[in-house]
C-alpha cells in the first residue's frame, strides 16, 4: 500500500503597502515606497527561496467622506517600475504584479509584461484583475464603469487578446546569422488580428517571445465567474480561505472545473493570502497577534470601518463606547466608495442586527467589535507551530501554498525565512535551493505553444 507523495509548498510574498494589515507606526518599520524597502523585501523572500513577490495595484486614493482615508494615504508606486528595477537586483525570484483589465488596453499590457519577462529572464507574472466601481473610473474618464457582467466580459477578452499577442512571435523568427546577414527569418513575426466586441486591433506585436513564452497569469475574485475565469485560463489563483474546512471546499470547487476546460488539477495553483505572528512559543505569539490587531484597528481606523455598514458620518462617536443605536442608511450612494466592503455587506440592516447582538453578548466596545469581525491573523504561533499550520493545509488539499502578507514593512518577512522555512525544508515540503531559473519552474508549469496569436492573424 502505497503513501500518497508530500506535496511540495509554495510560497510567496507580498509587499502590503499601507492598508489595514500595516503596522506603520511599529519602530520597526519603515518606508513603503522608497526603493530601499522593496530590494530588503525582495531579497528576504529570494534567500528563502520563494517563488515570488507579489504587488497590488492601486489605481486610486480611496476616499471616506470625500476626504483621503489615512490607512491609504501613500498608495502605491507604478507596479512595471518597481518589478522592473527589482528584475536587476534578484536572480530568482518571480516579479508578479496586479494590472487592471478595466482602465487598460491588451496592447499596452502584453508589451509591458512580455518586456519585464525579457527583463527578469523568465520571471514575470500578472495578476489580471477588473474594476467595479465608477469611484476608480473617474480616474479614466471612460464612461465610469463597467456592469458586473461586462467587466468580466472584458477581462476574458483582454486575456485573450493579450494571449495572442504573446504567441503572436513563436521564439524560431530571429537566427540573428552574422555569416549569412540574416537577422529576422520570418517576415510576418509579430502580426495579429483580433475582432471582438471589446477590443478590434490588428498590427505587429514589437517584443518578441518572451523567456517563459507568456508570462504566468494569477487571477484574483471569489465569485463565481471570478473561480471561473481562473479555471479557464489562470496558472493560479489567489484564494481568501487560511482554514481547514474553507480551505479545501475552495479548492476542491475551483479545480474541479478545471476538466470542462480539458485542463489537470496541476495546471491550475491555489494561493491563499496569509498573515502570520511568530513568538519563541505560542502563548507568547498569541500575546503579540492581540497587540497587534489593537494596533491594525485604532480607535479611527474602528469608526471609519464601522461607517461602512452604517453608511453614515459616525466621527462623533466614541470607539470605546457602544454601537450607535441609529440603523444603517441603506441607499446606493455610500460614504465608502470604491471599497471592498460596499460589496461585502450587501445587507447593513442585517450586519448591524448580528454586531449588536454580538456586542451585547460580549460587552464589546465598537473598537473590540471591530477587532473581533475582522480577520484575525492567519498563523499564530512558534515557528515549528506556523510550519506545522502551513504543511498540514497544503497536504489536506486545503492550498497549494501562501502568500506572505507581513504587518512590518520591509523587515517583518526576515523572522519567517529564519525560523519557519527551515522548518519546512527539514520536513522535506520546501525547496533548499531553486530547481530552474523562471517562475514557471518554481510553479511547476509547462511553457505554453504559441498558436493562437499568428494563427489569429492568418485568419
Amino acid at each position: 500500500m502505497s503513501s500518497k507523495p508530500l506535496k511540495q509548498i509554495h510560497l510567496a510574498a507580498h509587499f502590503p503597502g499601507v492598508n489595514n494589515t500595516t503596522v506603520w507606526s511599529d519602530p520597526a518599520a519603515g518606508s513603503h515606497i522608497d526603493f530601499d524597502s522593496f530590494v530588503h523585501f525582495a531579497r528576504t523572500a529570494e534567500r528563502a527561496k520563494f517563488d515570488f513577490l507579489f504587488l497590488a495595484e492601486g489605481l486610486r486614493l480611496r476616499e471616506q467622506g470625500g476626504k483621503i482615508y489615512d490607512l491609504d494615504v501613500v498608495g502605491r508606486p507604478d507596479t512595471f517600475t518597481v518589478l522592473a528595477a527589482l528584475a536587476a537586483v534578484t536572480e530568482r525570484l518571480g516579479l508578479t504584479g496586479t494590472i487592471n483589465s478595466t482602465f487598460n488596453e491588451p496592447y499596452e499590457v502584453a508589451r509591458q509584461f512580455a518586456s519585464l519577462d525579457h527583463l527578469s529572464e523568465g520571471r514575470a507574472a500578472w495578476n489580471v484583475v477588473t474594476s467595479w466601481d465608477a469611484f476608480t473610473g473617474e480616474n479614466f474618464r471612460r464612461g465610469g464603469f463597467l456592469p458586473r457582467e461586462e467587466r468580466y466580459s472584458r477581462a476574458k477578452e483582454f486575456l485573450v487578446t493579450a494571449t495572442e499577442l504573446f504567441d503572436s512571435w513563436d521564439g524560431s523568427e530571429i537566427p540573428a546569422d552574422a555569416g549569412s546577414g540574416a537577422f529576422l527569418r520570418d517576415a510576418r513575426a509579430g502580426a495579429f488580428a483580433h475582432r471582438g466586441p471589446h477590443f478590434d486591433i490588428e498590427g505587429h506585436f514589437n517584443v518578441p517571445r518572451s523567456p517563459q513564452g507568456r508570462p504566468v497569469i494569477f487571477q484574483a475574485g471569489d465569485s463565481d465567474e471570478g473561480r471561473e475565469f481562473a479555471a479557464s485560463s489562470a496558472d493560479a489563483i489567489f484564494g481568501r480561505y487560511g482554514t481547514l474546512d474553507a480551505g479545501r471546499e475552495f479548492y476542491a470547487d475551483v479545480k474541479g472545473r478545471l476538466p470542462k476546460y480539458g485542463r489537470t488539477p496541476d495546471q491550475l495553483k491555489i494561493l491563499p493570502a496569509a498573515t502570520f505572528v511568530l513568538g519563541d512559543t505560542d502563548a507568547e505569539a498569541r500575546e503579540a497577534a492581540h497587540e497587534v490587531r489593537r494596533l491594525q484597528v485604532s480607535g479611527q481606523t474602528a469608526i471609519k470601518f464601522l461607517e461602512h455598514v452604517w453608511n453614515r458620518d459616525l466621527s462623533g462617536y466614541d470607539p470605546d463606547g457602544p454601537l450607535p443605536e441609529v440603523d444603517p442608511e441603506v441607499g446606493e450612494n455610500t460614504i465608502a466608495l470604491g471599497r471592498a466592503s460596499v460589496r461585502e455587506f450587501r445587507d447593513p440592516l442585517a450586519t448591524a442586527r448580528q454586531w449588536r447582538a454580538l456586542a451585547e453578548a460580549k460587552n464589546l466596545s465598537i473598537r473590540e467589535l471591530v477587532i473581533s469581525t475582522t480577520a484575525d491573523q492567519t498563523f499564530v504561533g512558534s515557528a515549528a507551530t506556523v510550519a506545522r499550520q502551513i504543511d498540514t493545509l497544503v497536504q489536506a488539499d486545503a492550498a497549494d501554498g501562501f502568500i506572505l502578507v507581513p504587518h512590518i514593512t520591509p523587515g517583518g518577512l526576515d523572522v519567517f525565512a529564519d525560523t519557519v522555512v527551515p522548518l519546512l525544508q527539514e520536513r522535506g515540503v520546501f525547496r533548499t535551493e531553486y530547481g530552474g531559473t523562471t517562475l514557471r519552474d518554481h510553479l511547476g508549469l509547462a511553457v505554453p505553444e504559441a498558436v493562437s496569436g499568428r494563427r489569429a492573424a492568418r485568419s
